[in-house]
């Protein structure tokens, strides 16, 4: 076993552990990223990101976003509506004096920006092909042990950030987390539709699961459909003329008929968060810290936003208390607002407007109409949706 020892390790190179090492790096900080896959290979992943305003300018002051734009698709409006009933929201852009709303972004073209951008710094340093096996830590440093290549290497660590999406590591780690299973899948895809989309993006209300339909590309959307599994898994086996019949049904007609769709995934859904415990020279970010329901695309921009916060509190520390007990309570204590907020609210969607309780859909349905006329209420809640707490 080879053992070297690096000041900050980041376990999981995807778009959130690549942040945090370009943050620092811009900063003349090193850090070293292990990722369990070849560099480059999410670069053709397809998935859509639901990017905040805020996230942007996360973007922008990597330098990057002139670069991604290109690739972006805006929204400048969102819609909000339940089916069944008149009550619905909307929500402009220029009613809160931002550019837009956010913006809808490939997987992978966030990926290969990041990727070219983090070659340009040698301290930056990516090691692909590593899958970490183990994280340790005591009051003096962490400890990773990591297999690249059937070699056993071992790197000892100021600050290991575990960045890796929830994978797998925190049970490693001796960490514990709460999970809600909602007994719901969230089917992704995205489809063609008859009618441009002129940057709306719709969030739809059904007794069964929410949908939401994000513009993608000229006239395309990605779609997000959740339901209960015994709704949603059927929903693979269909002919794309089946479901997009279906999708038409519970949907409506505000962009016409939908034309075509792309192949077809699912996930199951849950709502989970590490329990907080004192762990020193260990921080867990993103996804592996906390995943929430996608209902209101709220999760990668909480995991961007812990990236940015992290890398301010590496940069505020002087070099001997980087990763020690009082820098990461320092660290936790400045997200938890803003993690429990984003983990209440899509809970809260998630249980108000997906059961059939007697009289619910009309309270639903009265209730979006007043949200729509009471505009403080929907300026805090863009700001939150935007730049978090």
């Amino acid at each position: 076993m080879i053992s070297t020892s690096e000041n900050i390790v980041i376990v999981g190179g995807g778009p959130v552990g690549m942040v945090l090492s370009l943050l620092l790096a811009k900063n003349d900080i090193a850090s070293t990223v292990l990722e369990v896959r070849k560099q480059g290979a999410a670069n053709q992943d397809t998935r859509a990101l639901a990017l905040s305003y805020g996230t942007r300018r996360i973007l922008e002051k990597l330098g990057i976003w002139q670069s991604l734009s290109a690739y972006a698709t805006v929204i400048n409006t969102i819609h909000v509506s339940q089916k069944g009933s008149l009550g619905r929201s909307v929500l402009q852009a220029t009613d809160y004096q931002q550019e837009a709303l956010g913006y809808v972004l490939s997987y992978g073209a966030l990926c290969t920006v990041l990727n070219a951008e983090l070659q340009r710094f040698p301290m930056a340093k990516f090691i692909d092909e590593a899958q970490a096996e183990a994280i340790t830590y005591d009051a003096n440093q962490a400890t990773i042990r990591y297999n690249r290549q059937s070699e056993i290497f071992q790197l000892n660590s100021q600050l290991a950030v575990l960045a890796d999406g929830g994978r797998s590591l925190e049970e490693a780690a001796g960490l514990k987390r709460e999970t809600k299973e909602y007994g719901h899948d969230a089917l992704i895809t995205k489809v063609s539709a008859e009618l441009p989309h002129h940057n709306v993006a719709y969030e739809r209300f059904t007794s069964d699961g929410p949908m939401a339909l994000l513009p993608n590309g000229e006239r395309d959307f990605s779609l997000v459909w959740t339901g209960k599994k015994a709704l949603i898994s059927p929903l693979l086996d269909l002919s794309d003329a089946e479901f997009l019949t279906q999708f038409h049904t519970q949907f409506g007609d505000r962009v016409g008929r939908f034309l075509t769709v792309e192949k077809r995934m699912t996930f199951p859904l849950k709502l989970s968060q590490l329990q907080e415990v004192s762990t020193p020279h260990l921080v867990v970010i993103g996804n592996a810290a906390q995943t929430m329901h996608p209902v209101a695309g709220q999760g990668f921009n909480v995991g961007l936003r812990d990236a940015e916060v992290l890398a301010q509190q590496i940069l505020n520390t002087a070099a001997g208390g980087i990763g020690t007990k009082e820098m990461l309570a320092a660290y936790r204590a400045s997200r938890k607002t803003d993690t429990k907020n984003g983990l209440l609210f899509t809970d809260f969607l998630v249980n108000i407007f997906s059961n059939d309780i007697l009289g619910f859909a009309k309270l639903r349905s009265t209730g979006l109409g007043l949200f729509d006329i009471v505009k403080p209420v929907k300026r805090h809640l863009v700001r939150k949706m935007s730049f978090g707490k």
